[in-house]
């Protein structure tokens, strides 16, 4: 057949029934209808290869190519960075004890709401009560001998001055019989010594205001055991454990026998938290932290909800970053954000997942990422207008996890009217035709 021959659709489609029907003379033997078979598969490659060649070759001009296009759409961005993290109280505390004195009652449980002041236990005081007892004799002793020794620091102080002044008294007077050579040097040398030792000794008083008073070592020793008093009253006060802060008892970890200040995997008595506002800690990556902010709003979500959310605000930011857990080169800030909305059902303990907005753009032209095709460092939408393609630069700003805002290059026409192809690709060149069909 030559080149210039061509099989007619109708004959080539009987020709091919023929073939796989197996009609004819009947008389192929087996290995020859098998033979046949082969042949038959070949024929039939060749005819779907020439089928594709008519179609795609035609008359020897390429055929058209088919793109599926989209238009850019007009909606609202955002950028939301998505975290997981625990939901606690705004205020939490462990109440411990180092009192060595057995529980003897514990008035409250677990989900129990106690206010400041409150008693969560209460501890034996008999040997507290002793101890009590003891420091207050010690303090008053310690008292009643630094008065004792502030009277006799009077009453010899006075006397000390007396002695000093009859000493002085009677040094001048043998000083002036000594000047008229009426006693000789040595008495006025004894009446010298006298009057020193005087003196010293009047000396060797503690004086304030014009008052002696006791050594100071007696004031130290009431201050000493004023403190061990005190201490001991402390400790009988503690001997009912109280809450520090208005909240719930989300924890109890003692029980009534067991002492206060024995407790396993050195864990508190209670753990107090304030639930009536919750908070939620998550860890921010360094690479992303520059963009949140306190006062920036979340989204909070959980499986407790049931498919609905909370409102949330970020109220912290720790100033500096830690290391990331998983053995990750990657530094986190841990951040604080605190639910707005009130009486909602999530709870304490529970993880909760939260979505920050860091950039939001409103009623931008935005495509799927997927619709955008980078050559050459510049990133372009490849339109289609009256059959042929025209590639668009532009310039990318917020990005979603489907959509992305795009602003053409200056010159460029793009609006929500245009016809941009939904998966484009290098091959689709500057003014190629092709045929359009929405998706």
């Amino acid at each position: 057949m030559s080149s210039e021959e061509k099989i007619q659709p109708e004959e080539f489609d009987r020709e091919l029934e023929k073939l796989m029907t197996g009609s004819g003379d009947g008389k192929e033997t087996k290995k020859k209808k098998g033979k046949g078979k082969k042949i038959l598969i070949g024929i039939v490659l060749l005819a779907v290869g020439g089928a594709a060649v008519m179609k795609f070759s035609g008359s020897g001009k390429p055929k058209i190519p088919v793109v599926m296009t989209m238009n850019p759409m007009r909606q609202d961005v955002q950028n939301c960075l998505s975290v997981s993290g625990p939901i606690s109280g705004t205020d939490s505390v462990d109440v411990v004890s180092n009192i060595h004195a057995e529980v003897l009652e514990i008035p409250v449980k677990e989900g129990e709401r106690v206010e400041k002041g409150q008693v969560l236990a209460v501890l034996d005081d008999t040997d507290i009560k002793k101890e009590v007892d003891i420091a207050k004799n010690d303090y008053d002793l310690a008292v009643s001998t630094c008065s004792e020794r502030d009277r006799e620091a009077r009453n010899g102080y006075a006397k000390a001055v007396q002695d000093f002044q009859t000493a002085q008294a009677n040094y001048d007077r043998t000083k002036i019989l000594y000047d008229g050579g009426n006693v000789p040097l040595v008495d006025l040398e004894t009446a010298q010594n006298t009057l020193n030792d005087a003196r010293r000794q009047m000396d060797a008083y503690t004086v304030r205001n014009g008052t002696a008073v006791a050594d100071d070592s007696y004031r130290l020793q009431i201050e000493k055991e004023r403190f061990n008093y005190e201490k001991a009253q402390e400790n009988l006060e503690d001997t009912q454990i109280k809450s520090p802060i208005a909240g719930t008892v989300v924890r109890v970890n003692t029980k009534v026998g067991r002492f206060a200040d024995k407790m396993e995997d050195e864990r508190p008595l209670f753990v107090i938290e304030n639930l009536d506002v919750l908070e939620m800690e998550i860890e921010v990556s360094e690479y992303s932290i520059g963009k949140v902010s306190v006062g920036q709003e979340a989204t909070i979500s959980a499986d407790i909800l049931d498919g609905e959310t909370v409102r949330g605000e970020v109220v912290s930011i720790s100033p500096t970053g830690e290391e990331k857990s998983g053995g990750s080169s990657e530094r986190v800030i841990p951040t604080t954000i605190r639910i707005l909305d009130q009486d909602t059902r999530l709870i304490a303990g529970i993880t909760a997942k939260a979505e920050i907005v860091l950039e939001e753009s409103e009623q931008a032209l935005a495509v799927p990422a997927s619709a955008l095709i980078e050559q050459e460092g510049n990133i372009y939408v490849q339109a289609v207008s009256e059959g042929m393609i025209h590639w668009i630069p532009v310039t990318t700003g917020v990005e979603s996890d489907l959509m992305t805002e795009i602003n053409a290059a200056e010159g460029e026409a793009l609006d929500e009217s245009t016809q941009i192809i939904a998966a484009p690709n290098l091959m689709y060149t500057e003014g190629m035709e092709v045929t359009a069909m929405m998706q």
